[in-house]
């Protein structure tokens, strides 16, 4: 499943950099496909969405560091576990049982934003 920030979070930003897919955005910044990853120009996201990877897309949160479940592959294919829960000084980065996925689903995510 992809990982969420809680409102627990105190906005010290210690996850942003942390994340290989720049899944993560400050809260209120707008965040796009192409940000972080090989994605360029009008795309086709796995789920048969067209959408062009350099649009703003509507921040998820306006007050707390949010996480693009889109984006999100629990850092597999980088790391042995999602480098955001590992560096989170309050542990307010938790999986997101609204987005429950298989490893599979994790690593594909993580191909096709990185083109491999």
């Amino acid at each position: 499943m992809a990982i969420k920030i809680t409102d627990e979070c105190i906005n010290c930003g210690a996850c942003e950099p942390e994340c290989p897919n720049t899944a993560i955005y400050e809260g209120a910044d707008d965040w796009r496909y192409k940000d972080g990853t090989k994605l360029s120009g009008k795309i086709v996201l796995p789920d048969g969405t067209e959408i062009d990877s350099e649009a703003a897309q509507t921040p998820l949160s306006d007050d707390v560091y949010y996480i693009v479940p889109g984006k999100c592959t629990e850092c597999k294919g980088f790391h042995e576990e999602p480098q955001c829960a590992a560096v989170c000084p309050v542990d307010c980065c938790v999986p997101d049982e609204e987005h429950e996925e298989s490893e599979e689903t994790l690593l594909n995510r993580q191909s096709f934003l990185h083109n491999e």
